[in-house]
């Protein structure tokens, strides 16, 4: 045992400082069944010595660290945390093959790319996507963080590492406000600024629909053009700060940004913003207005709203003045929460 772990030892430093005469595979061939040849049945502490000092070397035989990688967890966990000879695929097969421990491994090794992302999520193992939560030196895009917020819904160890996420951002925080106890909420309404009892109401809809399983969250915002993500965010920090009024409506409007105006009006009213957009091209002006009378937006001022849509929209919402004339009757003989159920109805 002693002289075959020497000659292991001398044959590290060989390699280490000899590197560029190893690149040629005829080499790095011979040199693979050397090792091959000294750790076969060699003893688990010269597994795992040998394993420590090749980890970082950029010179190790592709073969030999794949299956030192695959080789009891101790010997394989500095492998598969440093190695710069482990890709993308050598890593999916770990997760795909090994055990769960070396699984967790790969998902705390840093810098894994968003393709070992994806394998991660697809293995849906809780203790693996719990270290990828910790793990924020990961590749890990807004749409990886959406489906790992979705999973904590279920899954109790993510709730503390995508709370303290770098990426988290506000909608995710909304998502994952509805799945954690009482102190992460403390701490994502602390983190983002945000008044607990306006979080909790801006998140109703969100929320519900997250419940519900509903897949289309996701594709939503994929299709949004870049305009209504920043106006969309900008009315969540305000909503989530109790900041926004329907005020703020006219004021988008004053400014030409239609995407902003369509972005307050789903927040303020809880609505789901295809329905307010609908609105806001639809053939008349009612099912604007009920929108408008929902949040409490001033009869005297809704005139007003509603040329400047028109002005910024191409004419829309159409309608008569006989349609126009309706529509303005619902401020005076519909309550807003009549308003709100209308236009839930209509759209």
């Amino acid at each position: 045992m002693a002289d075959r772990e020497r000659l292991l030892i001398r044959l590290v430093d060989l390699c280490e400082g000899n590197r560029e005469e190893l690149r040629p595979p005829r080499v790095e061939a011979l040199l693979s069944q050397v090792f091959f040849d000294l750790i076969f049945q060699a003893e688990y502490d010269i597994r795992l010595r040998l394993a420590e000092r090749i980890a970082s070397a950029d010179w190790a035989p592709p073969a030999l660290i794949n299956i030192l990688s695959f080789d009891d967890i101790e010997i394989a966990r500095p492998i598969i945390a440093r190695s710069p000879i482990l890709k993308d695929p050598d890593l999916i097969r770990i997760l795909v093959e090994a055990t769960l421990e070396h699984q967790v491994e790969v998902a705390r090794r840093p810098q894994i790319s968003s393709n070992v992302v994806d394998a991660i999520l697809k293995t849906a193992r809780p203790e693996v996507m719990a270290a990828l939560a910790e793990n924020e030196s990961a590749q890990v895009s807004q749409d990886h963080l959406f489906d790992l917020v979705q999973k904590a819904r279920e899954i109790a160890a993510l709730h503390s590492p995508l709370a303290e996420h770098p990426g988290l951002n506000l909608e995710l925080a909304g998502y994952l406000y509805a799945w954690v106890g009482a102190a992460l909420r403390n701490s994502i309404a602390g983190r983002f600024d945000l008044d607990d009892k306006a979080l909790e109401a801006a998140l109703a809809v969100s929320v519900a629909q997250a419940r519900a399983g509903e897949p289309s969250a996701k594709s939503r915002r994929l299709e949004e053009t870049d305009e209504e993500r920043r106006d969309r965010q900008l009315v969540a920090k305000l909503d989530m700060s109790g900041q926004l009024r329907p005020s703020y409506l006219l004021k988008a409007l004053k400014e030409r940004r239609l995407s902003l105006f369509i972005a307050a009006l789903a927040a303020l009213g809880r609505f789901e913003t295809p329905a307010v957009r609908k609105a806001a091209n639809g053939e008349t002006a009612t099912p604007l207005a009920m929108a408008c009378a929902s949040v409490e937006v001033d009869r005297v001022v809704f005139p007003d709203l509603l040329a400047l849509v028109r002005e910024i929209n191409n004419g829309l919402p159409g309608g008569t003045e006989a349609d126009d004339r309706r529509a303005f009757e619902i401020f005076a003989k519909t309550s807003s929460k009549s308003a709100s159920s209308l236009f839930r109805k209509t759209t």
